[in-house]
């Protein structure tokens, strides 16, 4: 991978104003495209197959108005007045006619309505008219509709006596509409601050800045567009904007501290930045896949809306990804040596910035390594040229964190576990009229009907009935009534109808508790309860449906869904770091550390939202249930974060190990030299997610204030304490892999080690790299080993013996399998790491395959071809085909430009090729089967 980025990062380097002008026509293209067909949100939470949401679909099938968008106006008197009174009632009954008037709207139902009850509450002061604005939703009903409701309250009201009031609201004013505004943009503001500090230049940390506001435009834009053929909801489109902007920002600042960490050793800006790609930029593609695959996680819990939200937030962290690894490179080249630090720094000889730059390559920003490397053993390590790791803020911490380790992970376990209890209270729901704000239409009626008819009022459930096979429907429908009305928890039952073809009844109860409360999810369990009974008493199939319901049925679904997901988290955690590391105990602790710091940082969210902790400080005037998909959501995205720091600091500690250190003083040295971007990269993530808190949406407020707390948590707390000392405490233990493990677990090169390789060796085995392919002390298990093999251009070279090895050995030359030991470049590049760029110039021909074997050798030379490989050469047999091999190498010979492999199982049944050299292999033979000159 760290070639490949290293590549990529060159090539948009040297194409700056192309790569930036894509991005920037990209962005400009989606703006347009939204600006036009831009689509809208909806904030309707289902689960296809619930009960409920089966119920509700029979239900608007034969009870259509029943599904209707509705309205409540609310006409409230003074005390001592009574809205029954002769003065007050005509009044109200000249405001219902009106409302019927509106061209948007179905019917206006009257207080006093044949088939309605309970719409006058106990004490005479308040009446309750509903309007049905039929089959339109939150979204499509527009403003100037919903204003012209208004306005039609407002004349009721001034119709009636001084001192009486009309509130207009209810489900038809509960949608809300995502945005930003400035104290979001301060966060952005705050992170400019910490880059500046950090990079110690305006230019520098404006670039990542810039980039992740370009990549949050774009993913902005897709959402909206692709709003018109899905259901996403509003919290979505500002999940991806502030996710989008913490990881681009942070991202960018991991590659592009790097980038002028190597121009202040003298590094030429291309190299730097191809370099800081490879390594940091590594470990960013490994950091981001980690956030993404936990987003998409989250289609473990079933739920529609949740997968939309996990897909669109992962769509923003791939965004800001690829901008880190191909348009902040493009920026670098743009500046080229402008990027590199004023301040002057200590002079050294051109021998001691070797070694610093050699050193640092080796060391990378996401360093982890295998401890299994294909090539020459890299060359003793010289002496550091940094300063002791024990000065400084950084140095002076892990000193004193890993002084008795033991201590500090009892504290920091201890401390944490405690601030997690909470979580076992979260009381959670989906969002309702009593958490909007003070003073909109929605939150004025929800406290109106809350104080005036009870806070149930504002979540009635609907039981439905299927009449159609009834004899007595009317006895049936008053005899679910009368039982619904008697049952715990219900305070009254205001209406039961049938629809116009006698075949569905509605039933719609009003429980003494809010839509949220505890008691009234037991209510729906209730109802349900009675179904069975009902069947066998009444004849009837029943359901129980509404708003509420759903709501209900969304969360228990949701509830059901953590465990799972945990499993699910918990376990790519450990299996992810156990290939990164190559460690056992790394895992389990960076596993109990994310444990810790989410359950931090939903602790701190119960607290403060459904205990009222600290609600002054974020504009909240009353403490308020958790949204329900809050906990599943900030455990995926804590989890990707949080190993973006476990990556960027152990794997400094791991690689300072695995070069010779002692394992306490790795984990100092490693500490010293990642701390201060860490340090950096979490006070960027909390700004964003901080300054989400005090205006906006409840459920992004909640999800940020975990997310801020956990961020603070995991990577001071966590990562920068409670690992270290776990570290220092396990000893030589923290690196243990069994090595039967160790040889079946992938390598990950996010530390860029491919790359230090390629720079160690770029003078090997010549300066040009004229030669075809050269291999020293090659090996596969199994197959051969101790094998050395040269092909000049110009040359047709043979090898012989077993064909597993001759075939294994032609593969592994050709960039085709992949060697378990040596040091080889083919057609100029080395392998194992350039083995895709091999294989596009080296031409494998197995002569095995007879069909076609004539055609595909002549085209066996392309203008790219540097070696030609074919197999089985002795097994050419047909005219054709033999004067097709003949003829390619003499085409090799002549052009002097491609070398030719043959291989064979005897070396005389290929001298009428007349090859330049035979080899010999053995297979599995430790000593080596080429000689040299003989190949």
């Amino acid at each position: 991978m760290s070639s490949f980025l290293h590549d990529l990062s060159a090539w948009c380097f040297r194409r700056a104003k192309t790569v930036i002008a894509i991005w920037l026509g990209i962005l400009a293209l989606l703006g347009g495209l939204t600006a036009g067909f831009g689509g809208s949100f909806e904030d309707t939470f289902t689960i296809p197959g619930a009960p409920s949401q089966v119920a509700m679909d029979n239900l608007k099938a034969t009870f259509p108005q029943a599904a209707d968008l509705t309205a409540d106006v609310v006409v409230v008197v003074p005390k001592g007045d009574s809205v029954e009174s002769a003065a007050i009632r005509p009044k109200i009954e000249q405001g219902v006619t009106d409302l019927g008037k509106l061209s948007f709207v179905r019917t206006a139902t009257s207080p006093w309505a044949k088939y309605v009850s309970g719409m006058i509450s106990d004490d005479r002061t308040a009446a309750v008219i509903q309007v049905d604005l039929g089959n339109t939703t939150q979204v499509s009903f527009s403003d100037k509709d919903k204003a012209a409701l208004q306005q039609a309250g407002h004349r009721i009201e001034q119709a009636l006596p001084v001192g009486a009031r009309v509130t207009v609201g209810g489900q038809a004013f509960g949608a809300t509409f995502p945005s930003i505004g400035i104290t979001e943009a301060l966060g952005v503001v705050v992170a400019l601050i910490v880059l500046f500090i950090t990079l110690g230049s305006i230019v520098a940390a404006g670039m990542p800045v810039l980039t992740a506001l370009i990549g949050v435009g774009i993913s902005t834009c897709i959402t909206m567009l692709l709003a018109n053929f899905t259901d996403i909801n509003s919290t979505t489109p500002l999940l991806a904007v502030m996710l989008g902007l913490a990881v681009g920002i942070d991202y960018a600042l991991f590659i592009l501290s790097r980038h002028r960490d190597q121009l202040a050793e003298g590094v030429d800006p291309q190299s730097s930045a191809a370099r800081a790609v490879a390594t940091s930029g590594s470990a960013v593609v490994f950091a981001g896949t980690t956030v993404i695959i936990a987003l998409v996680g989250l289609a473990i819990a079933g739920i529609p809306f949740l997968t939309v939200m996990g897909v669109f937030a992962a769509v923003g962290v791939a965004l800001a990804v690829a901008i880190a690894l191909t348009m902040l490179p493009a920026f670098m080249g743009l500046m080229g040596q402008r990027m590199a630090p004023r301040r002057p720094r200590r002079k050294r000889s051109r021998a001691a910035a070797k070694v610093a730059a050699a050193d640092q390559e080796a060391v990378g920003d996401g360093a982890t390594g295998s401890g299994r490397q294909s090539g020459a053993a890299p060359a003793a390590e010289p002496a550091r040229a940094t300063k002791d790791p024990r000065k400084g803020i950084f140095g002076w911490w892990v000193r004193v964190v890993t002084k008795v380790p033991v201590v500090t992970v009892l504290i920091v376990v201890v401390v944490l576990g405690s601030l997690a209890i909470p979580v076992k209270d979260l009381h959670l729901s989906l969002p309702s009229a009593a958490e909007d704000a003070l003073g909109t239409p929605s939150r004025q009626t929800y406290d109106t009907l809350t104080e005036k008819f009870g806070e149930g009022f504002n979540g009635p459930i609907i039981v439905t009935a299927d009449i159609v096979n009834s004899t007595d429907p009317m006895g049936v429908i008053n005899g679910l009534k009368k039982e619904i009305a008697d049952l715990p928890g219900v305070k009254q039952v205001p209406v039961a109808i049938p629809n116009q073809n006698v075949d569905t009844g509605m039933i719609q109860v009003i429980p003494t508790t809010g839509p949220s409360d505890q008691a009234t999810a037991d209510l729906v369990n209730r109802l349900r309860d009675q179904q069975s009974r009902w069947k066998s008493e009444f004849g009837v199939d029943t359901g129980v449906t509404g708003v509420t319901a759903i709501q209900i049925d969304v969360s228990d679904q949701l509830g059901r869904a953590m465990l799972p997901f945990a499993l699910f988290v918990v376990g790519l955690c450990i299996i992810l770091l156990t290939v990164v590391f190559r460690s056992i105990a790394v895992p389990i602790k960076a596993t109990v550390g994310y444990l810790l710091s989410a359950g931090t940082g939903l602790g701190a969210a119960q607290l403060v939202f459904n205990r009222g902790v600290g609600l002054s400080i974020i504009n909240i005037d009353k403490p308020v249930p958790i949204i329900s998909f809050m906990p599943i959501v900030v455990m995926g995205i804590l989890f990707g974060l949080a190993m973006d720091y476990e990556v960027f600091l152990v794997s400094r500690m791991r690689e300072s190990y695995t070069h010779g250190m002692a394992a306490k003083e790795a984990v100092v040295d490693g500490f010293v030299h990642s701390g201060k971007v860490v340090t950096a990269a979490a006070l960027i993530m909390f700004s964003v997610f901080a300054f989400f808190i005090p205006e906006g949406m409840h459920a992004l407020r909640e999800i940020a204030l975990a997310l801020a707390i956990g961020i603070v948590v995991d990577a001071f707390l966590v990562r920068m304490t409670f690992v270290p000392a776990v570290l220092t405490m396990l000893g030589d233990k923290a690196w243990w892999l069994p090595k039967w493990l160790d040889e079946r677990l992938p390598v990950l090169d996010i530390e860029g080690e491919a790359v230090t390789r390629e720079r160690n060796l770029a003078q090997w085995p010549t300066a040009d790299h004229t030669e075809a392919v050269h291999g020293e002390d090659l090996a596969v298990e199994g197959l051969f080993s101790g094998v050395r093999a040269h092909v000049e251009p110009g040359e047709v070279q043979a090898v012989v013996g077993p064909p597993g090895a001759v075939t294994g050995l032609l593969l592994a030359l050709s960039g085709r399998l992949t060697l378990d030991s040596g040091t080889c470049r083919s057609a100029g590049e080395l392998l194992p790491d350039r083995a895709p760029r091999v294989r596009r110039l080296v031409t494998f021909v197995d002569a095995a395959e007879p069909d076609g074997l004539a055609e595909r050798l002549r085209r066996g030379l392309a203008p790219t071809t540097r070696l030609a490989i074919i197999d089985h050469a002795d097994q050419v047999v047909d005219p054709e085909s033999r004067a097709a091999l003949e003829h390619l190498c003499t085409r090799a010979r002549t052009a002097g430009r491609t070398g030719v492999l043959l291989g064979a199982q005897r070396a005389g049944r290929l001298d009428w090729l007349n090859p330049d050299g035979v080899g010999e292999l053995a297979a599995v033979d430790p000593t080596p089967a080429l000689p040299e000159g003989a190949n």
